[in-house]
């Protein structure tokens, strides 16, 4: 069965902290390349930050030295710290395969609000 659940999210003030988990079915997640997305309103979805399966991690402009991202391979689960948070980082977030999306779970919403 695929499945992606996401979560952790929630309403933060400007330069707080999330942590947010995905567990992934094992089709999707083992030996693959893992992904964090964001959808902010308006806008289309965008690669914020990438584990190699190996361990090896990019991210974006936007978030570097800010969010940092890890997986665990025995629990098929991908995590997002998220540190520092401005509200530019407001969006629905949502853990993928990186070089295939042919599966969305629901994300999980991340508001950064004073």
């Amino acid at each position: 069965q695929v499945q992606l659940v996401e979560s952790g999210g929630g309403l933060v003030q400007p330069g707080g902290s999330l942590s947010l988990s995905c567990a992934a079915s094992g089709s999707i997640f083992s030996g693959n390349a893992m992904g964090w997305f964001c959808r902010a309103p308006g806008k289309p979805r965008a690669l914020v930050a990438s584990i190699s399966s190996g361990g090896g991690t990019n991210y974006a402009g936007s978030v570097k030295g800010r969010f940092t991202i890890s997986r665990d391979n025995a629990k098929n689960t991908v995590y997002l710290q998220m540190n520092s948070l401005k509200p530019e980082d407001t969006a629905v977030y949502y853990c993928n395969r990186v070089a295939v999306q042919n599966y969305w779970g629901q994300g999980t919403q991340v508001t950064v609000s004073s």
